[in-house]
This record gives structure tokens, C-alpha cells and sequence, in this order.
């Protein structure tokens, strides 16, 4: 990937620990999808979507989308609304798998690596906008904030996990709720229910391999350069523990109450002796370097020694995409591959 993509991880961290501080108000949790019983003419077809502590009111399904991040484009894809998209964006930092890729070969590329500028967004005239986070509307980036997209007439929703009062208890299966709010909202709800259906199939096939598996103790962990930071928190935890490992760092250690990463030291990582290393990566560049430093720097490590160093997609980890299931699915099987 390009030097924007890796730009764009390291300010979402940032604008993840400015979420932590309060900085930015317009998140929140995620809640469900429900229609307008309102009995008026005019109110026949309005629903009502509670989402990030903000009540989103559509007259009716969507017909200029855009789908802020690959991962929610694919969603939209598999829903069945190709037809409504109106711009792809930070299409560069992730591909579309081949099965959807040609669906989009026409729809308007706004931003490459980054969330699109303001102007870009706008020109595209959308009606919904659909967003893994709320750092794609950080208005000091230079993008459009929530309030400037409501004023041009498109309505904002952002995967529940990625809501601010959800990002360090996010959950896999919070997607599913993603998923039946868009159902409700497009009026695919038939389509979504099947693709919850199929995820919930892949989580219980893991769950049901793992059960009786003594867990290893696995560390997630982000590298920079030579920064070592610990995952554990948020829906990259829910991911870990979902496959049946028994993660290092946990919400409950002081260091991750208030954000989902933290630095940590060399000594303090292999003072904890772990079974596997599961690192999120950009690209194949940035998996060589990361694989290079943790084997020099641990190479007594069980992890390194027993060759359980397991790469996943930075991509993947977004909330609300369908790579949260098979990242799961993927360190499982790199966990536990009798067992699979």
C-alpha cells in the first residue's frame, strides 16, 4: 500500500485516542433499526435509525451511497445495492475481493488511500453515507464532519463498533446489527439475514472447533518502525477471544481503560513468555518488517521459537466488515490447526 495508507493508520490511532478524551461528540453506541408508526401521509415511509447516540430519519431507502471504506462497499455489494452507489472510497487500501470487484468498475473513486476530502465527498451528492469510524468525519483532516454532510441532505451511519461509547467493548457480532439496520434502511432485509445467517454458521463452526482446546496464551500487537504497541481492547480483543485464544492484554489491565492500544515495552512483552503473536499489517512490506523485528528482538519468545507469529489484514480489523469474521476464522486455524 501507499504512504497515505500508512498516514491514514497512524492518524487513526491518534483520532481514536482523541475519541478516548472526549475530543470528538458525535459518536456514541449503536442501536437497532425501527420504522416510523407515525400515521400521516406523509410519514408512511419514514424510518427511524438510532445510531452513535444520534437519530437518523430516512423518507425512504437511500439512492446515493457511499460507502466510506472498502469493507462497508463490499457490505453494500452483497446487499444487493450496486445499482445506488454514487462513490467508493479509500479504495486503495484495501481490495475489493473478485467476486464484487467488477460491480464497482464505474462508480466514482473519491480519495485513494485516505477518507475523501470534504469537497470530494460532496460532489458526489450522496443521500447516505455508510463509515467503519468516526475518523472519517474528523473536520481537521480536511473531511466532511457529520453536521456538513446532514446540511447537504445525506444521512451518516457509522458501524456500531466504531461508535465512540463502543470502541473499547466492541464486539464481532455488533456487524450483525450493522447488518440489520441496512437490511431495514435499503429494504434488503432477506439479503441480510442471509449474510448474518452465513456469519453466524462461521462463528459457531469456530467457537465449536475451540471449545475444548487448551488456549494459548496469544499478545496482539502493532508495530512501527521500532514502537510496540499491545491490542487489548475493542473489537480487536472481541477477535482474539472469538478464536479461542486467551489474550495478554485485557480491558480490565489499566493500561487499555481508556483506548483500545498501548505502548509497551520489549521486556514487559517478553517477560510474558506468549504462545503466538497476532500483528496487524498494511501491507507485504509492512508484514516483512514486522516479522524481521519481533524475530530479532524476541527470538526466545515461544511465539518466535515455536513459529506462531500470525499476520492479519489491518483492513480486517475495521469494525462492521465482514473481515472480522474470517479474521477469526484465520487465527484460529493458525492457533489450532488439528483442531480445523
Amino acid at each position: 500500500m501507499t504512504d497515505p495508507t500508512r498516514t491514514r493508520l497512524r492518524a487513526t490511532f491518534a483520532a481514536f485516542a482523541a475519541l478516548s478524551a472526549g475530543a470528538l461528540i458525535l459518536t456514541g453506541c449503536g442501536t437497532s433499526v425501527t420504522a416510523d408508526t407515525t400515521d400521516t401521509a406523509d410519514t408512511d415511509h419514514m424510518i427511524t435509525v438510532a445510531n452513535c447516540e444520534r437519530e437518523i430519519v430516512l423518507d425512504g431507502p437511500p439512492e446515493a451511497v457511499v460507502g466510506l471504506h472498502p469493507a462497508q462497499t463490499e457490505l453494500l455489494l452483497r446487499l444487493g445495492l450496486a445499482d445506488r452507489l454514487v462513490g467508493q472510497a479509500q479504495s486503495t487500501a484495501q481490495a475489493l475481493p473478485d467476486d464484487v470487484a467488477a460491480l464497482v468498475e464505474d462508480v466514482p473513486v473519491v480519495g485513494g488511500a485516505m477518507p475523501p476530502s470534504r469537497e470530494d465527498l460532496l460532489s458526489v451528492e450522496p443521500d447516505f453515507v455508510y463509515s467503519p469510524t468516526t475518523y472519517e468525519f474528523t473536520a481537521e483532516q480536511g473531511f466532511a464532519s457529520i453536521e456538513q454532510l446532514e446540511q447537504a441532505g445525506a444521512a451518516v451511519y457509522v458501524a456500531a463498533g466504531g461508535c465512540k461509547e463502543r470502541r473499547m467493548d466492541g464486539e464481532v457480532t455488533d456487524l450483525f446489527l450493522d447488518l440489520e439496520n441496512l437490511g431495514t434502511v435499503f429494504g434488503v432485509e432477506d439479503a441480510a439475514a442471509d449474510l448474518i445467517a452465513e456469519s453466524e454458521a462461521d462463528l459457531e463452526a469456530v467457537s465449536a472447533a475451540v471449545s475444548d482446546v487448551d488456549k494459548l496464551r496469544v499478545a496482539q500487537v502493532y508495530v512501527e518502525g521500532s514502537t510496540l504497541q499491545g491490542i487489548g481492547a475493542g473489537i480487536e480483543y472481541d477477535i482474539l477471544r472469538s478464536a479461542g485464544a486467551d489474550g495478554i492484554f485485557t480491558p480490565e489491565q489499566p493500561a487499555f481503560a481508556g483506548f483500545f492500544a498501548a505502548t509497551v515495552s520489549p521486556e514487559s512483552l517478553a517477560a510474558e513468555e506468549p504462545d503466538a503473536l497476532v500483528f496487524s499489517v498494511y501491507d507485504d512490506a509492512h508484514e516483512a518488517a514486522t516479522r524481521e523485528y519481533l524475530t530479532s528482538t524476541f527470538p526466545d519468545m515461544p511465539a518466535v521459537r515455536d513459529g506462531r507469529l500470525i499476520a492479519v489484514s489491518s483492513a480486517d480489523m475495521f469494525p462492521g466488515t465482514l473481515g472480522n469474521i474470517e479474521v477469526v476464522r484465520q487465527i484460529a486455524e493458525a492457533l489450532y490447526p488439528d483442531e480445523f
